[in-house]
């Protein structure tokens, strides 16, 4: 029996006096019920642990164990496909054993331990071996080759390799002998650390983007591949939909979704939509590149913040193989308030609105994981991180959006009014930004055309004198502007409307590649420049607007194939006949 027992429980916070068995960050099981927690504060007088599953039912006096490790993820092939909880339970097969509701100290293994494997063994006896070299290969997926590695802490000499073949990840693949002469039994799993970065060889210069083929994004607010983006906005303003939109479309090889504190019907819609997606890229099922982690409103309060890191590394892990990984993370109010919630328990002091001092440095630590690696085995992988924001009553002066703003260099705000008129997406180009720009340019001139950024930048600063010019209109109305004005008025409700707004449900409009947003943004501001000589002649913008061709030009996004790109030429011609009639 342990000397350690429960002297408190407040919440998920439990309590052990004068114990001297536990290290900080410690993995311990509390309870009867081996429920898992982790240790958070030691002191001389007591021990405190945060526990991640329901501590109803237990009572002071229980024995609490240590483990001697912190809270670890397994990986290994069988992650993808699957969906997790916030400690890495398997909830389909939780859902066998014990129904819809995961039972308190539930333990089941995270991944299949007696699905076999068809491995390639990439190694043989007296090679040496290094941190992070890939020593066996086998089909995960369809999709995904998996790559299992040396762990990043192991030097040595092979002195037993399996010959490829059909293995558990629990068969012994390889046998290692370290300068120590010490022999490692390596599996087609590892553990690793959920609170511990994964080591890499050299973080890069961003300089690629994470293409999405979403207009506002790609033209507007590029974030590129390993960057950091946050999606704040107030209730249905459209931030899961967002997320949904670019974890089918990005160009990302894998997609981490991790739904955090989320409603449970947010969350079974999210599963069963996730699960009838098919990939548009290799027209297989999206969840073959997918891993899910769900972390329901309902589910334990402490569990919110282990799920954030789960995702992370797991996504490190398959970074760790040369993958491209995308992780959206919905959201990060809900983790925020769960570290409030367990500041509050532990009576820990409050700063702004209630939320713990240390909130800033955990956000940063959050998304500093992300980024643009070379790994240990030299090939190159990235994480980037797309991260929503729930602040209360969309007001974007709460403690999480300031401080979630200070760490991303992406920030795309959902704006109510838009999401009401159902301009989808809701993203407000006011408020909005990205300062990839910079650090993509050399990309963009080289892959689409020098004209792209040009063009980019004409279209901002039309929006920008756009909104200054409707504080006039709500004063006095349009009637009063000059003709130049009015242009720009009628320019930007194109730019708005026909370029900007997309529809998820067209099959042309759904996902737009770089070079047709390239030639739509090149006939928005050919027919600007026509509009602007014609102005400059005297002419009025009521005869141009009753011409149509505005109206023509909106509608271009659904008129011309993502595949007959070549017929947006048409409408230049169509602008010059617009133009000379009313001339």
């Amino acid at each position: 029996m342990s000397e350690n027992v429960i002297y408190s429980i407040n919440g998920p916070v439990v309590k052990v006096k004068n114990a001297v068995d536990f290290s900080m960050l410690e993995k311990v099981y509390v309870g009867h019920k081996r429920l898992m927690g982790e240790v958070i504060s030691i002191s001389k007088e007591a021990t405190t642990i945060q526990v991640y599953e329901s501590t109803t039912g237990l009572k002071p006096g229980e024995p609490v164990e240590p483990t001697g490790s912190p809270i670890s993820v397994t990986l290994g092939p069988g992650i993808l496909r699957n969906i997790f909880d916030g400690i890495e339970r398997p909830l389909k097969e939780i859902a066998k054993e014990s129904g819809a509701f995961i039972a308190t100290g539930s333990d089941v293994a995270p991944l299949d331990e007696e699905a076999l494997w068809d491995v390639t063994v990439k190694v043989s006896v007296g090679d040496e071996v290094v941190p992070g070299q890939i020593f066996a290969t086998l089909p995960e997926t369809d999709l995904i080759e998996h790559r299992c590695m040396i762990p990043p802490t192991l030097y040595g000499t092979v002195v037993e390799a399996a010959e490829s073949g059909k293995y558990n990840i629990n068969q012994c693949i390889l046998k290692v002998k370290d300068a120590k002469d010490k022999l490692h039994e390596l599996t087609l799993v590892q553990k690793w650390p959920i609170k511990t970065a994964r080591p890499v060889a050299e973080r890069l210069p961003i300089s690629v983007p994470l293409i999405t083929g979403q207009r506002i994004f790609d033209t507007l607010f590029p974030i590129a591949k390993g960057g950091t983006a946050a999606i704040p906005g107030g209730f249905g303003t459209g931030k899961t939909m967002t997320q949904h939109q670019l974890a089918k479309w990005c160009d990302a090889d894998i997609i981490v979704y991790v739904g955090c504190g989320e409603r449970g019907n947010e969350m079974t819609q999210v599963l069963e939509e996730f699960s009838e997606l098919i990939d548009p890229k290799s027209n297989r099922p999206l969840t073959d590149r997918t891993v899910l982690i769900a972390n329901t409103s309902n589910m334990p309060v402490a569990a919110r913040e282990a799920s954030i890191y789960t995702g992370l590394t797991l996504a490190e892990y398959y970074r760790d193989m040369g993958y491209h990984v995308a992780i959206m993370a919905d959201s990060t109010s809900r983790w925020a308030e769960a570290l409030r919630e367990i500041s509050g328990r532990l009576e820990e002091m409050p700063a702004e609105e209630g939320f713990p001092a240390y909130l800033p440095s955990r956000i940063s630590q959050f998304y500093e994981r992300a980024g643009y690696m070379k790994t240990l085995n030299d090939q190159v992988g990235s994480v980037s991180i797309i991260g929503a924001v729930s602040p209360q009553g969309s007001d974007f002066s709460e403690p999480v959006t300031q401080n979630t703003k200070r760490f991303v260099r992406c920030f795309w705000a959902l704006d109510k009014q838009l999401a009401y008129a159902r301009h989808y997406f809701a993203i407000n180009w006011t408020e909005s930004y990205s300062e990839y720009v910079t650090d993509l340019t050399k990309w963009y001139n080289k892959n689409v055309d020098m004209r792209f950024l040009r063009s980019r930048q004409e279209i901002m600063s039309l929006l920008a004198e756009e909104a200054k010019l409707m504080e006039i209109v709500k004063l006095i109305g349009s009637d009063v502007l000059p003709e130049d004005q009015k242009l720009v008025i009628e320019i930007c409700k194109v730019i708005r409307v026909g370029y900007l707004q997309q529809n998820a449900f067209h099959k042309d409009d759904t996902y737009v590649p770089l070079q047709k947003q390239l030639k739509m943004m090149d006939v928005i501001l050919y027919l600007y420049k026509r509009c602007k000589d014609l102005v400059a002649q005297g002419k009025p913008m009521s005869q141009v607007v009753t011409s149509g061709i505005f109206d023509k030009v909106t509608k271009m996004k659904y008129d011309v194939p993502n595949d007959h790109i070549e017929l947006l030429d048409d409408y230049f011609k169509q602008i010059d006949a617009a133009i000379s009639q009313v001339a």
